[in-house]
């Protein structure tokens, strides 16, 4: 499978989107490394917002970056018990637990008490968009719970609950069992689906994501992970071409309500 190289930019580009191209990390933990002091440039201090081109030496904690690489998108079936973090610190962290020989980081979080779907890249720039709430982006889960599943379960599911200061987002959600129903959510706050089951009084015996998107887990084994295909990673770049024309429009529309106002 030929995922490609991603080319040296030509042009003088900022130093966040430099940093995220090389898969080093997202453009916001770039800015956060230059405040802290670990970029430099050509032997001096990065300032922010700075731009640079493909001739200096740009280096993290002394270690040179280098913009060009294969981009790695993996879909990894996560078990039971890994915690969806790069920190060392933590035993069981994805990173360790799935030992690919490239440095990537997980997009998003699946609570470590949840199990299937969730996607690894070394593409800063891609994560970003994907993690972004307005953005309205599927996830699809299976859960079952401690008890029958209702009408008036599913109902207030769908229309929203309150969690966290605030009301959730209206949803899909099917009986698929007894006890067990799918979800698709269109954001991602705080171990969501729980808190919303413990305040309809239910509690989750079991949850496995299925769907991100267009990215199926399908017969993945857990604890495994496979590359991408060049379709899904077609249409995911489909998708999130189409969210970011739509995310333009909006603006453009908010701005010219300003004018109005």
């Amino acid at each position: 499978m030929n995922q490609g190289f991603r080319p040296v930019p030509a042009e003088p580009v900022r130093l966040n989107k430099y940093l995220s191209d090389a898969g080093v990390c997202s453009r916001r933990q770039a800015d956060r490394y230059v405040e802290e002091g670990k970029i430099t440039v050509d032997g001096r201090p990065a300032r922010m917002g700075e731009r640079v081109t493909p001739g200096q030496t740009i280096c993290l904690d002394g270690r040179e970056i280098r913009p060009e690489r294969r981009r790695i998108v993996l879909a990894v079936n996560k078990p039971r018990g890994i915690v969806c973090t790069t920190e060392k610190r933590e035993k069981d962290n994805i990173v360790d637990f799935i030992g690919y020989p490239e440095r990537i980081y997980p997009m998003g979080r699946l609570d470590k008490n949840s199990e299937g779907l969730i996607l690894m890249t070394n593409d800063g720039e891609l994560m970003d968009q994907i993690l972004r709430a307005r953005n309205y982006h599927e996830k699809e889960y299976i859960v079952r719970v401690d008890k029958p599943v209702t009408m008036d379960f599913l109902e207030k599911m769908r229309s929203g609950v309150p969690i966290l200061d605030t009301v959730t987002r209206p949803c899909q959600v099917e009986k698929t069992g007894p006890c067990m129903f799918k979800i698709i959510l269109t954001q991602g706050l705080n171990r969501q689906i729980r808190r919303m089951c413990e305040t309809l009084d239910y509690r989750v015996r079991w949850l496995k994501r299925v769907r991100i998107m267009n990215i199926n887990l399908g017969k993945l084994p857990v604890g495994e992970y496979r590359e991408l295909t060049s379709a899904e990673l077609a249409g995911l770049e489909r998708m999130l071409s189409g969210q970011r024309q739509k995310s333009r429009e909006s603006m453009a529309g908010d701005r010219h309500k300003e004018r109005q106002g």
